[in-house]
């Protein structure tokens, strides 16, 4: 009997749907990929399973940022340990700081090659399961 190998599950938190098509088309062949775009269906999301990786865009258009959205993250006992990854297209390094500041583990600025988005997705995951283990 062959042994089932689960995918990594990611919560990509991106408010815009042509991005999150093209999120949906790179990443789904690898890991199991849920979306949401605002604070609200991110909390609903978060809540309802567990998340190895999350992709949060910085600027969203609807209720807080992708940078309140990490600091909360990142101060909670229960999701502290889910590495944040994100991405931006229109940012400033003063917004840089403040993400990095607010706890995200890696930052990368759109648009950003396939090749660089799994390589940087796979060390975070790695870096994660040793961390865990």
């Amino acid at each position: 009997m062959a042994e089932t190998i689960s995918k990594k599950k990611i919560l990509v938190v991106e408010d815009d749907i042509e991005n999150q098509r093209l999120f949906k088309l790179i990443l789904s062949r690898t890991y199991s990929v849920d979306f949401c775009d605002n604070d609200k269906s991110f909390y609903s999301k978060l809540a309802s399973a567990e998340y190895d990786l999350i992709l949060m865009d910085i600027t969203l258009r609807e209720g807080k940022t992708g940078t309140e959205l990490t600091r909360e993250i990142k101060n909670s006992k229960v999701f502290s340990n889910i590495p944040v990854l994100c991405l931006s297209a229109h940012v400033f390094e003063q917004d840089k700081r403040k993400a990095m500041a607010a706890g995200v583990d890696m930052f990368l600025e759109k648009p950003v090659s396939n090749k660089v988005l799994f390589h940087s997705i796979e060390l975070l995951l790695s870096k994660s399961a040793s961390l865990k283990s």
